[in-house]
């Protein structure tokens, strides 16, 4: 990084320093730490089902290694975040049919590193995405894909959404 730039990014660091203890010191907000650590298996589940998030698994397992399985394993916190997220700000019932599993696609965004799930395509899901977020055009495989205000991305596949969460905004 250069000077300039490790100046920069140290001056916006106690910014936002400064402004976490001015919402906890005024009592107007609570301001998380940041949400990119992987979690267990057994905290993701715990945390979506405690939102009121199910989710489906064709082989009735949690083995990453098994793409019949719907795993959390290795799921980054902020994609959980991102998920109770849209299940509050939509209202709708979610459904999630992958996570972490073996046979999704590769790449640095996947679902094997912890940024990407699948939900059950539903009426309510369908109208929120097209309604709520910017049309930005169709993948290579030709899902049409839809851009939260948060920078994530959805992409509608044949069965599913296929959601990619940069961030844990919806």
């Amino acid at each position: 990084m250069t000077t300039l730039g490790t100046t920069l990014h140290r001056h916006l660091r106690r910014i936002g320093l400064v402004l976490a203890g001015l919402l906890l010191a005024t009592g107007t907000g609570v301001l998380a730490a940041p949400t990119a650590s992987a979690v267990s298996q057994s905290s993701a589940a715990s945390q979506l089902s405690a939102a009121g998030i199910s989710w489906v698994s064709s082989g009735g397992c949690t083995d990453r290694y098994n793409s019949s399985c719907t795993s959390f394993e290795g799921i980054r916190q902020a994609t959980i975040d991102g998920a109770i997220t849209l299940k509050n700000a939509s209202g709708c019932a979610l459904t999630i049919t992958g996570g972490t599993e073996t046979g999704h696609s590769s790449g640095t965004y996947s679902h094997w590193n912890g940024y990407k799930l699948d939900f059950r395509i539903t009426t309510c899901l369908n109208s929120w995405v097209t309604g709520h977020y910017a049309y930005i055009g169709t993948r290579s495989d030709g899902a049409a894909m839809y851009q939260a205000a948060s920078g994530n991305v959805y992409a509608k596949e044949g069965s599913h959404w296929d959601v990619t969460y940069y961030s844990c905004g919806c």
